[in-house]
């Protein structure tokens, strides 16, 4: 994949994409629209800048890995994997229907080009880890990539992964926390609190760095100083906004699992462009 594209390009994308997000979950009136919102320039700038990866060779042995760990947010990366080419664009508004491909959560039944299927929260950055201890055995270039949910950062398992990297210095890994403050039963703060959450990754031994998650740029320079980073894994805590792009649903708790109506779906994309 060509390296360090013009960020306007990507934001183009990034429109594109959220504007299926909306529609397709309004489609299935069901779905996760505040956390897929809020990691569009997240997947966007890795599926279309950073990973080396091929469309029309899915399993390419040398390819890089992505694994969306907070699976209920699979919007965002159907949308993304339609438009890089992997799965047909089409199809999308079958999200959630009976036999669709784009089921509620990533399934690696109906879409083989998936790295995992995913959506038991915790488990994503386990997964990963055994993917970039098998490529450093194999010698293999690859690099893996696994976006967490600050809800499911909560979890016990998280927590002994981000103690394996580091020990067995798994510097092909990044662990990207998509950090809009909302889960399901309402802000993070105020059911379980992460922070000081940079610091609590550096304390494990992450080469952590803290980035505006809508910010392509900057993704752009956190995924190129995640590459040069040898010794020991890296953390992106990107701060993001729930619902970003639509202001009836930014920073709101209610749409963490609740699709637009169809009347919001109107405001929604007039307001996306």
């Amino acid at each position: 994949m060509q390296q360090s594209k013009d960020p306007r390009q990507l934001q183009d994308i990034c429109r594109r994409v959220r504007r299926h997000i909306v529609e397709m979950i309004t489609a299935a009136k069901s779905g996760h629209p505040g956390g897929s919102l809020s990691a569009v320039e997240i997947l966007v700038t890795l599926y279309f800048d950073v990973m080396r990866h091929d469309p029309g060779n899915p399993k390419w042995e040398d390819r890089d890995r992505f694994i969306l760990s907070k699976g209920h947010g699979c919007p965002v990366l159907y949308s993304v994997m339609a438009e890089a080419g992997y799965t047909p664009l089409d199809k999308l508004n079958t999200l959630r229907r009976l036999g669709s491909i784009y089921q509620g959560h990533p399934d690696v039944r109906f879409i083989p080009a998936l790295e995992a299927s995913t959506g038991s929260l915790g488990e994503g950055l386990s997964l990963g880890l055994g993917m970039a201890l098998a490529a450093r055995l194999d010698r293999r270039p690859t690099r893996v990539y696994v976006l967490l949910g600050d809800g499911e950062s909560q979890e016990g398992q998280i927590w002994e992964a981000a103690m394996f990297g580091p020990y067995h210095k798994v510097d092909n890994l990044v662990a990207i926390v998509d950090y809009n403050k909302i889960q399901l039963d309402g802000f993070v703060k105020d059911i379980m609190d992460l922070e000081p959450l940079a610091e609590k990754w550096r304390a494990f031994g992450w080469h952590t760095l803290e980035i505006d998650g809508h910010d392509i740029a900057a993704l752009q320079a956190a995924f190129a100083e995640a590459a040069a980073t040898k010794g020991k894994p890296a953390a992106i805590i990107a701060h993001t906004v729930k619902g970003k792009g639509v202001s009836f649903m930014e920073n709101n708790p209610k749409y963490h699992g609740v699709a637009p109506t169809n009347d919001e779906m109107v405001r929604a994309l007039a307001e996306i462009g």
